[in-house]
């Protein structure tokens, strides 16, 4: 993941504290006016080094696949970041400037150089000290990006949608064949839910989101539909899981609702509805019909002739890879 392997942002105090040690060791191991040069010199490289590996190491937000864009930017406002990095760009030039300007005026005394060495530690300090919020911030981002989930944009992603209680984590479980297959990532109150699958070696990411595709648009906060936005750039094919008896505790037409409305906000998208909890109720037109919680004794049902419509978990993924249509691309091979 991108922000993965971001190195960790210091204060400004502790890159203070570190030029400033490193520089009194360097100066200890010279004397007289050359000590005061190397002093300076050690305090300026470090200053400024480190302030442009911070800034540096980021990547350009003008290349980032536009899911990781929009999720960064509903976590940490990337316009904002975008400043902060700028800010210390800027503070590494002046911390360079600043040891180069106050070499040139040493004079080779001792104790002239010294004030001059002194007045050159003032400068660099607050310029540091000027960016203080700036790293402060952009530590933040980082802890905050680092937690995003681990999705490659590139691979074939189905995303399960649908309002609370409808089964759709119990699904994504039953999928991924193990819980510890799913890891949870935070995001603000909510949380995306990542799993794999494979079919004919392809390995399928499927992705559930609680707390941010379970109700109306204008029912979420903007950081929430910030999210949604994000990923409509990342779904292939949507399972929209529905609870036609009610138990869930949301009426059938609000679901459907939903349904529409996500359909409509990805567009071009294929949406699959899954009647879950099929033993209960398959009063609604859909794609497919199971009962994760009882697949077993409904599947027992169905031989019987009771209700012919009820698949496997199998089957709705036969489905959902089918409506991604997913063809991996082969090497050219140039034939004469």
């Amino acid at each position: 993941m991108i922000f993965e392997n971001l190195p960790t942002t210091p204060t400004s105090e502790e890159l203070i504290d570190k030029a400033f040690s490193r520089a009194a060791r360097a100066g200890r191991a010279k004397s007289g006016a050359e000590a005061q040069q190397s002093m300076l010199q050690t305090a300026s490289n470090i200053l400024s080094d480190n302030l442009q590996n911070v800034a540096a190491e980021w990547p350009d937000f003008d290349e980032v696949d536009p899911f990781y864009y929009e999720l960064a930017d509903a976590i940490v406002d990337v316009d904002e970041l975008r400043k902060s990095l700028s800010e210390i760009q800027w503070a590494s030039r002046k911390t360079h400037d600043i040891g180069r300007e106050y070499q040139g005026k040493l004079t080779g005394d001792a104790e002239a150089d010294r004030k001059f060495r002194k007045q050159g530690f003032a400068r660099l300090a607050d310029v540091v000290e000027e960016v203080a919020d700036d790293l402060e911030r952009v530590g933040q981002a980082h802890q905050d990006l680092r937690r995003l989930p681990d999705i490659d944009p590139d691979e074939p992603t189905i995303v399960v949608a649908g309002y609370p209680n409808v089964g759709k984590s119990s699904f994504v479980n039953a999928v991924t064949n193990a819980r510890n297959e799913i890891a949870e990532y935070p995001f603000t109150t909510k949380s995306v839910r990542v799993g794999h699958f494979e079919r004919d070696r392809i390995r399928y990411q499927i992705v559930d989101t609680p707390g941010l595709l379970d109700r109306p648009a204008d029912e979420r906060n903007d950081i929430e539909n910030q999210a949604v936005s994000a990923l409509t750039h990342l779904a292939d094919a949507i399972l929209f899981v529905v609870d036609a008896s009610g138990y869930c505790g949301y009426p059938l037409d609000a679901q459907l609702d939903l349904r529409d409305a996500l359909a409509e906000q990805f567009e071009g998208v294929p949406v699959l509805t899954v009647c879950n909890k099929a033993d209960l109720s398959t009063d609604v037109e859909a794609d497919a019909y199971i009962s994760v919680e009882n697949g077993e004794r409904v599947a027992e049902q169905s031989s019987a002739g009771s209700d012919p419509k009820v698949q496997t978990v199998d089957d709705v993924l036969d489905a959902a890879v089918e409506a991604v249509g997913y063809e991996p691309e082969l090497p050219f091979e140039d034939r004469e």
